[in-house]
């Protein structure tokens, strides 16, 4: 039976499915194309008679990863990639003004590839079993949601990047103004995300435009680290401009160029780095938050530190082996020497990329795993150590700083093992998306099967439903102990959950002095 909603903008008919009324393709903000490329995002324009919000809208301009979307899954039919690609989706169980908490979903990818119609996002089981409105998200990505360049400004003080993140921030404000007519409590927003979605989180918790507009924050395999600065901004959009074959980046010439150019020289760009990573140290990500005096005013762990999102409940935490998922898109790297490892491992601690250091590093890290009867290969070592380095150890810091202000802090370690390659893949990054979301039953090959994994699912999905009604993650199954400096009490989500006190502690001091 189709349902029709009135927003402020207009009328929008949604669908149903069982007890959940789905409005897929709802534009939040106008369009980003032509004159509106490489701008802030504009308020959207009201429309006349009923809008068919029963299909997603398109997916931002994008090369998908096709291994990637071959091993986590994908939509039977994907909607088009196309630069008008501010839509939003919502799953409510009934659009009566019941109040109900809201969770906002903010999509990884690594701000060049995602969306908010993935087949593992669908919010239906999070809607129906935690009576919640579950909603999902379009934002740019890569170059024409992050690219930099001062004359895209049109007066002095205007924002020149960051265009991804102001989408995330209006898609917020939708929520705001709209939430309430498909039964939200615009009061109780809970954001979460993973991966660059996380990253997202972390930077909307440290800018001064996003202030007031969630209650509470789940992080999942990101935090509060991956920015650029200003330099580093301009250094990539003089890459950019090279791969483009322009000789600057003036806003006219850019507005004018093909979308589809614009993506073909960001992925020469982003093939070059991962070329030079091959044997050479690691890479920022070219596109991703700038530090830029106006949506983000230092990095965002500082701004963090400083209380300026004191009043935000978190939720944060990380897969025991992320960095598992990476390296199987490089299969050489599992058959690397002990020296390259020691290498590798330089390059994370040194600027100079010490290998002494790195092996330093290396053994600690053999002798804790050791002691708990865990591998100690050199791969094995180095994707611990690089684990740690990216993800855990900012995740922590976050933890760290949050719980200053914050007594509602919570941590968790996600140690599930995918079934791919025998295992190989281990507690990979990404392997959480479809138990947060209650959708492994969509991706057995990469998530498992079977009551075990059912099971775990229900547990994620329960504590995540919990933490947005209150802002702590206890289940009547389960309590959940908060984070605190002295215990760092951390949940560890797998067959048997169960809490564990200073986890991994030798190889987290590691970094004490190297990741601020």
């Amino acid at each position: 039976m189709n349902t029709i909603i009135e927003t402020s903008k207009g009328k929008v008919r949604g669908a149903t499915r069982g007890d959940v009324r789905i409005f897929r393709g709802i534009p939040f903000a106008r369009p980003p194309v032509g004159d509106l490329r490489f701008r802030p995002t504009r308020p959207l324009e009201p429309w006349s008679g009923v809008r068919d919000a029963t299909s997603f809208g398109a997916r931002s301009m994008q090369v998908p990863n096709e291994a990637l979307e071959a091993l986590i899954g994908r939509a039977p039919e994907q909607p088009p990639i196309d630069e008008d690609c501010l839509y939003l989706n919502v799953w409510t169980p009934g659009a009566n003004g019941g109040g109900r908490p809201v969770m906002v979903w903010i999509h990884g990818g690594g701000f060049t590839i995602g969306t908010g119609s993935e087949l593992l996002y669908d919010g239906t089981i999070l809607a129906s079993r935690g009576d919640v409105v579950v909603v999902t998200i379009n934002y740019r990505l890569g170059a024409l949601g992050f690219l930099y360049a001062p004359d895209f400004a049109d007066a002095e003080g205007e924002p020149c990047t960051n265009f991804g993140m102001l989408d995330q921030v209006a898609a917020l404000e939708w929520v705001r103004d709209e939430i309430a007519a498909f039964g939200g409590d615009p009061n109780n927003v809970t954001i979460f995300g993973e991966s660059a979605g996380a990253m997202s989180v972390g930077a909307l918790m440290a800018s001064p435009k996003a202030a007031g507009l969630f209650a509470r924050a789940i992080l999942q395999s990101g935090a509060a680290h991956n920015v650029l600065t200003v330099d580093e901004a301009r250094a990539n959009a003089t890459a950019f401009a090279e791969a483009l074959g322009a000789k600057d980046l003036t806003a006219n010439r850019l507005r004018s160029v093909p979308a589809t150019d614009i993506l073909q020289a960001q992925t020469r760009m982003e093939a070059s780095a991962r070329e030079a990573m091959r044997d050479g140290p690691p890479v920022k990500m070219r596109f991703q938050p700038v530090v830029d005096g106006h949506f983000l005013c230092e990095m965002p762990i500082d701004t963090i530190r400083g209380g300026l999102s004191k009043d935000v409940s978190v939720l944060i935490g990380t897969n025991a082996e992320e960095w598992k998922l990476f390296t199987a898109m490089w299969p050489a790297l599992a058959k690397m020497s002990e020296n390259e490892a020691a290498r590798r491992v330089g390059w994370l601690v040194s600027s100079d990329g010490d290998p002494e250091r790195g092996r330093a590093i290396l053994e600690v890290y053999r002798e804790a795993r050791a002691a708990r009867n865990e591998t100690t290969g050199a791969f094995d070592l180095f994707s611990a150590a690089q684990t740690d380095q990216f993800f855990r150890v900012p995740a922590d810091r976050l933890a760290e700083a949050q719980a200053v202000h914050q007594r509602q802090v919570f941590a968790y370690r996600f140690d599930w093992r995918s079934p791919v390659a025998n295992g190989a893949l281990g507690a990979c990054h990404a392997l959480d998306l479809p138990f947060v979301f209650g959708t492994q039953r969509l991706v057995p090959a990469f998530a498992g099967e079977g009551a075990e994994a059912d099971a775990l699912a229900k547990k994620v999905v329960d504590a995540w439903l919990a933490f947005a009604c209150s802002g702590d993650p206890s289940t009547d199954a389960r309590d959940w102990p908060r984070f605190d400096l002295e215990h760092r009490s951390t949940m560890i989500l797998d067959r048997e959950c169960s809490v564990e006190e200073l986890p991994n502690e030798a190889e987290r001091r590691c970094w004490q002095s190297i990741i601020g």
